[in-house]
């Protein structure tokens, strides 16, 4: 709910307004304009209508979003989220590309140098793999992300990879820069309060069957933990078509953009899962107003351990940033 307080009240009036508002486990988070009287109450629904009818209250008009902190209407300028030494969210269009899975120090090596000469701004790279079949790869672990640390480092490349539990989050800080949750763990609350709980940026990705509701309010754990700095990831949803390995939802790019203050990037690799699908879709997610893109790049994507078909090969990566940067430009935005 939000709520106007009345104009000129004594300060006694104010306090008590929100002395009561803390009472009844809301939180009264302060609105631009007004003067400093528009405020949301954050918390219990009941509570909120019955402190409606508080003396110091001019107006209340409900919100029936159930998301409220990841909502624009708290929030109405752009969060900005550093990767390096950019910001998503912004002007710039960021790009982090790396491979599905690290697999050895010379492939990681490899990659990281090509991703780098093509332009990207971070790599990324999965040392713990969620894998629909027990006896697929399922990653190397920390062992793995301190690899992808050391190859980034070298590079000068800020480091993205998931985390699948809370407890590896300790082990995990000193070489992530972002720390990403992946589709299935989207609902996994545990992990969302655990990432909130730390101040590094959330890269945050749709879930499979996930409404877009069910998405910000993923996000909303993340901030009532105290995180603020989290990019939404669309990665393509799963419907009745098969052509591709998911649907990619553009439509989603917009929505959240009009309806959060969050950065959106969207993957294209994913969603597609089919490497001739990941330039044409890459072009559509900027025109729709994507921040950045996460792209698959493997330096021989035929021997990839995972998820090759989706995977581009050094030149085509390098191929697809320069025709990203022309676009951008023609879009009125840039990619640095």
């Amino acid at each position: 709910m939000y709520v106007v307080l009345k104009p000129r009240i004594e300060a006694a009036l104010r306090e008590s307004f929100l002395r009561e508002a803390s009472e009844r486990g809301l939180t009264a988070i302060p609105l631009p304009g007004l003067e400093g009287r528009a405020l949301a109450l954050i918390g219990p629904a009941a509570a909120a209508e019955a402190l409606a009818a508080h003396a110091a209250v001019e107006e209340a008009v409900a919100d029936e979003r159930p998301y409220k902190k990841v909502a624009r209407g708290l929030h109405p300028h752009d969060t900005l989220v550093a990767l390096g030494g950019h910001a998503l969210g912004g002007e710039d269009i960021l790009v982090v590309a790396g491979p599905c899975a690290v697999e050895t120090p010379e492939q990681m090596r490899t990659v990281a140098a090509a991703v780098r000469a093509g332009g990207a701004h971070g790599l990324r790279g999965g040392a713990f793999k969620p894998r629909t079949s027990p006896y697929s790869f399922q990653g190397h672990g920390v062992e793995g992300v301190r690899l992808l640390a050391d190859v980034a480092r070298a590079e000068g490349l800020p480091v993205v990879t998931e985390i699948l539990d809370p407890r590896d989050l300790d082990a995990m800080l000193p070489h992530v820069d972002v720390f990403q949750i992946g589709a299935r763990n989207m609902q996994n609350f545990t992990l969302l309060k655990a990432v909130g709980g730390q101040p590094k940026p959330v890269l945050l990705k749709r879930g499979l069957c996930a409404t877009l509701e069910e998405f910000l309010l993923a996000a909303e754990y993340v901030v009532d933990a105290g995180n603020e700095r989290i990019i939404l990831c669309e990665r393509g949803i799963r419907t009745f078509e098969t052509a591709t390995r998911n649907t990619l939802d553009l439509n989603a790019v917009p929505w959240l953009k009009q309806r959060s203050h969050l950065p959106v990037v969207v993957d294209p690799s994913h969603a597609t899962g089919l490497r001739e699908l990941v330039a044409p879709m890459s072009k559509a997610a900027l025109a729709a107003g994507a921040d950045g893109l996460l792209i698959e790049v493997h330096p021989d994507p035929s021997r990839a351990w995972s998820d090759g078909r989706q995977s581009l090969d050094a030149a085509t990566f390098a191929r697809l940033m320069n025709e990203l940067r022309s676009l951008a430009t023609a879009l009125g935005r840039r990619l640095p």
